[in-house]
């Protein structure tokens, strides 16, 4: 569905500069636009290629006050193009169904506004709320609760018991509630006997996971990760763990059980963090960084890096160290 510039400068907050009756259908970048798309610049020198695509209007910042091109002038334009973004494709969701081909069961309990695909499997009392979608072939266990606005992509499955709040999406392959990895070895004979996963998830409201990553199920108590957190593809998240608010979290990284994260943490690719860690508040673990069992990391803006983590400028200290006395040998 199409949106005009007038109704977007409204959702932007952004000063329009040119006709507010033109349609925008859709975003692109510079190279691929075509008429009908919103393209954003947030640096001067591509004022003049975004002039010469083909898109119907550019999103800039204030150093873009005139232009061939009707303007949308906002503070942030890459946070209002996303926003735009967003808006556009909210626009044209489908209208509420339930495919012949899914299984619900007869206690579960679904907003009228629910989309339900393909070979999709509700089990025993579970709670769906209003214009939530449910991907093609994703199974949800007994005692599930969905909040509204949520989109399960195709292949998600979710363990009983687990708690999704609104706006939550979960992308294809990505499974949640698992048992967590605990084992008490039997110290007699060597072997290993499984220590009971009998707890549960929750996700808060606005949490989006990653394509195949696993969450597990607490042990006793719960694994949480709070509102606003973000985990890309792959991403291994075990038992008990408890992550803050609008916490970002990148591919291949690994959280072992008992670990927390504190709001506003960012976690690079391929981090491995062992149990019972604590990393505090606006930490920035750099890529393939390793942070060792009970290991607390401090510092808000700081970025640690390594095996094990240190602040950066330690790091790289270490390694002009070790690069001088290879030289000197």
């Amino acid at each position: 569905m199409s949106r005009t510039l007038g109704e977007l400068s409204v959702l932007l907050q952004a000063r329009l500069v040119g006709d507010p009756a033109i349609e925008i259908d859709s975003i692109a970048s510079i190279a691929s636009a075509q008429p009908g798309d919103l393209i954003f610049i947030d640096d001067p020198r591509r004022l003049t290629e975004a002039e010469a695509s083909q898109a119907s209007a550019i999103l800039a910042a204030e150093f873009a006050t005139t232009s061939s091109k009707p303007l949308l002038i906002a503070a942030h334009p890459r946070q209002a193009f996303a926003r735009a973004a967003n808006w556009l494709t909210e626009a044209a969701s489908p209208s509420p169904s339930i495919h012949s081909t899914a299984i619900i069961h007869a206690t579960a309990q679904l907003d009228p506004t629910v989309t339900v695909e393909e070979g999709a499997i509700i089990r025993s009392n579970v709670h769906i709320a209003a214009n939530t979608t449910i991907g093609a072939g994703s199974v949800l266990g007994p005692n599930v609760t969905i909040g509204r606005d949520c989109h399960i992509y195709p292949s998600v499955t979710i363990y009983p018991g687990t708690t999704l709040g609104d706006r939550v999406i979960l992308h294809a392959g990505a499974v949640l509630g698992s048992d967590g990895f605990g084992y008490v070895r039997d110290t007699a004979t060597g072997r290993y006997e499984r220590f009971p996963q009998i707890g549960r998830l929750v996700l808060e409201d606005d949490v989006e996971i990653g394509a195949n990553s696993t969450i597990d199920r607490g042990a006793l108590d719960e694994t949480r990760i709070c509102r606003g957190t973000k985990i890309d593809n792959l991403v291994h998240i075990g038992h008990n763990v408890k992550i803050g608010e609008d916490v970002v979290i990148a591919a291949q990284t690994g959280l072992s059980g008992s670990s927390t994260v504190g709001n506003q943490v960012i976690i690079g690719g391929q981090v491995g963090i062992a149990d019972h860690v604590r990393i505090e508040e606006g930490a920035i673990l750099g890529a393939q960084s390793g942070i060792p069992s009970k290991k607390v990391i401090r510092g808000k803006g700081i970025v640690f890096w390594g095996t094990p983590a240190r602040p950066i400028k330690d790091y790289l200290k270490d390694l002009a160290t070790l690069a001088r006395l290879s030289k000197e040998k």
